[in-house]
């Protein structure tokens, strides 16, 4: 089967990579794909993942049996729409499912339509009301543009001031783009632990993955600015099973319903970005698509077939690996490497040192994300986030360990990256002792004590 995958990141590399260990794999196309799909085996294709005519016409030609759309933008554009009113096989959803990601608005609305635990929200479509709304408030707040932002739409702000200069920056200058700051949303700042929880989800079927953890700040110590995420790992020691069966029951379940019910059912990858809260787990967004860099720790550790799997989406069949899906039991840990600037203005055209060194380390695989290959044969930089350095590891401090060791064999110009990816797990404090000790059997009780009987 030949095999279209859309998109240039590092998760279009890591979708990629696992397909073309299928046996079923034939011909794999990347559309713009990067110099990591091209040294994987796929074949770059020149064309844009907004580029939808031309893209369902190459694939038509060249008799593409399954289309895997990475990105968010041309899911929200309609892409998938129009590929399979051409009888193409598509594993992504619908123009109208991918308003779950496409607007922040739209999503709320679901959520509290559906009833999913979520923070407290209001809409705006005009600055003025949204600033006298946040001088009302008590409490730090987050703002967020309505319409895509490359994953930095969402300003986290610590105090009145903040969130006035975050509804300027997003309605007023346009920070980004005209569109996706039409509307925002203002809702109440949750705190606590984060989880990335990504579910297959076809027809009547959800499968959750296991859970992961990105890092968005820029800096250590989850500091700086939002970022498309600037690492990641999996599992999540957090995303316990009995959390992630509460999860399906509390928000994919009646989120998926709820869709279907609206008659925008989804197909695809639906992902909830979640926060811990002492009043249980809110989810703080959902997005459409498998995440970045989230797929790479995710695709290191899965053992099933991913063609398979990918297809029985597309063909809602995806009822017949309930159960089956096999993982390596070890953790990953994925470290973006990113371009001095980022998520500012950054140069591009850098070359790249190491990758090879890096690459030859066991359990160790260095995911593409902004690269290409220049005139002399180079990889360079051609993006903010460069690459994605992911190890897998016996534990999770040894995958860290293993990650950054080959980080260390990588250097390119202005590089730079965060150095505590998987810290939070490997900090956590141990479950608190019970405030009294557990009374021992009877048995083993002397009368007015709890002593051990002698013998």
């Amino acid at each position: 089967m030949n095999i279209l995958v859309v998109g240039k990141g590092g998760r279009e590399h890591a979708l990629v990579w696992k397909l073309r260990q299928s046996p079923r794999a034939g011909t794999v196309f990347c559309t713009p794909g990067n110099a990591g799909t091209a040294r994987d085996g796929a074949t770059n294709v020149a064309i844009e993942p907004g580029e939808t005519d031309r893209l369902t016409r190459f694939a038509v030609r060249e008799q593409v049996g399954l289309v895997v759309i990475g990105p968010e933008d041309p899911l929200a554009g309609g892409l998938a729409d129009f590929m399979r009113a051409r009888g193409l096989k598509v594993f992504g959803p619908s123009k109208d499912a991918a308003r779950v990601e496409g607007s922040k608005v739209f999503a709320k609305e679901l959520m509290r339509h559906a009833d999913v635990p979520t923070a407290d929200f209001q809409v705006f479509d005009h600055p003025a009301p949204a600033r006298t709304y946040v001088e009302t408030r008590d409490y730090p707040v987050v703002v967020k543009a309505d319409g895509l932002a490359a994953g930095k739409g969402v300003v986290v702000c610590r105090d009145n001031a903040e969130a006035l200069q975050a509804i300027r920056r997003i309605m007023t200058d346009e920070e980004f783009g005209k569109t996706a700051g039409r509307k925002i949303v203002v809702e109440k700042r949750l705190d606590g632990e984060e989880l990335s929880v990504l579910a297959l989800v076809s027809g009547r079927t959800i499968l959750p993955l296991p859970a992961c953890q990105d890092h968005k700040a820029a800096q250590d110590g989850d500091k700086g600015p939002n970022t498309g995420g600037m690492g990641a790992y999996c599992p999540a020691p957090a995303g316990t099973p009995k959390l992630l069966a509460d999860l399906e029951e509390a928000v994919f379940v009646p989120t998926v319903h709820t869709m279907k019910r609206g008659r925008y059912p989804f197909q695809g990858v639906l992902y909830a970005g979640v926060m811990l809260t002492n009043q249980g787990p809110r989810v703080l967004e959902f997005n459409c698509r498998f995440g970045d860099p989230e797929t790479q720790p995710l695709l290191m550790r899965l053992k099933t077939d991913l063609l398979d799997l990918l297809e029985a989406v597309a063909d809602e069949r995806l009822h017949e690996f309930d159960g089956k899906v096999e993982w390596d039991p070890r953790p990953a840990v994925c470290v973006v490497l990113c371009s001095g600037g980022y998520p500012g203005k950054y140069e591009t055209g850098k070359p790249i040192d190491g990758i090879a060194a890096a690459d030859a380390l066991p359990g160790v695989k260095v995911f593409h994300a902004g690269t290409r290959v220049d005139d002399r044969d180079r990889v360079v930089t051609d993006g903010g986030r460069v690459l994605g350095v992911t190890a897998l590891g016996d534990d999770l401090a040894a995958a860290k360990a293993r990650a950054y060791e080959a980080v260390r064999l990588i250097g390119f110009a202005g590089m730079h990256y965060r150095t505590d990816i998987a810290d939070k797990a490997l900090k956590a404090k141990p479950p608190a002792l019970p405030a009294e000790p557990p009374k021992l059997p009877a048995k083993f009780r002397r009368p007015g004590g709890d002593k051990p009987a002698a013998g």
